[in-house]
């Protein structure tokens, strides 16, 4: 079973940290306040405001600012500000022993993907495929803040991971398996495959979900998987969101689906309110999870978080 990181309360201390590409830091500012205003105490790394081209600062600086929270006794969460590009990058330079030793909240979504696999590959920590720096706005939807706070706020377990009204869960595949889910966007956890911190999907759910791809270039990912047989591992598939991903040759998302994903007979559910959507479900990776596509549900067998 994977290490779940202590419970985030009201009055305890995040860590803001930028792993992958910069961020403006009028936007890192209005962001930092909001979590200020809502109740929590806030650190910056070192590099969370610096700027090297595509990447905040280099892969050993980023990779130190991330290692500085966990050994922070204060902090309870880790909060990157974006994801972008190279938080790839930063992995060999992490101390996993230390991260497993001092298990922290740690969420997001993008390029993030791979550092949360990562985490529960080799850290056996629970980490959440959920809110970045950037979705602390007034703006941002309840929903995402309620699916965020239930998942690292509370003991609820088990947890139904629901859409918002509206947005229908959708099974194509008939089955009901259990076990822990790890993914997130596919074009990152494809940085993956072929080095040291290549996903593991064997006796996992794989959740999917990608944003701003034409969908022959998601086809070439998927085959991709295919061939690297990662749905072969896999017990279940779940897939969120393509967010702006256009259509290709007159051909959808959907049609990839149906054409692609359905006949590899995996129970399969689509429509996952995901990440670079509106609206965000929080999925714990590397927690057990029962996907039911008979029952149309999708459920957090256990608490997330410790007291």
């Amino acid at each position: 079973m994977a290490f779940r990181p202590q419970i985030l309360r009201n009055g305890d201390t995040v860590g803001v940290v930028t792993l992958g590409s910069p961020l403006d830091s009028r936007i890192i500012n209005s962001r930092v306040d909001f979590l200020r205003r809502i109740g929590f105490n806030v650190i910056l790394g070192r590099y969370t405001y610096s700027y090297a081209g595509y990447l905040a600062a280099s892969d050993q600086e980023r990779a130190d600012d991330l290692m500085s929270m966990f050994r922070n006794t204060e902090v309870k969460a880790i909060i990157p500000s974006r994801g972008g590009v190279g938080v790839a990058g930063i992995l060999p330079y992490l101390d996993y022993n230390v991260i497993r030793q001092n298990p922290k909240i740690v969420t997001g979504y993008s390029d993030v993907t791979i550092l949360l696999n990562t985490l529960y590959q080799f850290a056996d920590l629970i980490t959440f495929h959920s809110l970045l720096l950037i979705d602390f706005k007034p703006e941002t939807p309840a929903y995402n803040f309620n699916q965020f706070f239930t998942a690292v706020s509370t003991l609820l377990a088990p947890r139904e991971i629901q859409n918002p009204p509206g947005t229908p869960l959708i099974s194509r595949v008939a089955g009901n398996v259990t076990g822990p889910v790890v993914g997130g966007n596919l074009t990152s956890f494809m940085d993956t495959l072929g080095t040291p911190f290549e996903i593991d999907t064997r006796g996992r759910i794989l959740l999917i979900e990608e944003t701003h791809e034409p969908v022959n270039t998601v086809y070439r990912y998927i085959s991709h998987l295919i061939m690297a047989g990662k749905f072969r591992d896999c017990i279940g598939v779940v897939m969120g969101e393509c967010t702006g991903c256009e259509p290709a040759y007159g051909e959808y998302y959907e049609d990839l689906i149906n054409e692609v994903i359905v006949p590899l007979g995996k129970p399969l559910m689509t429509n996952l309110a995901t990440a670079h959507g509106t609206f965000k479900a929080a999925v714990p990776i590397g927690a057990t999870v029962n996907l039911n596509t008979e029952n149309n549900t999708l459920t957090v067998l256990e608490p997330t978080v410790s007291l």
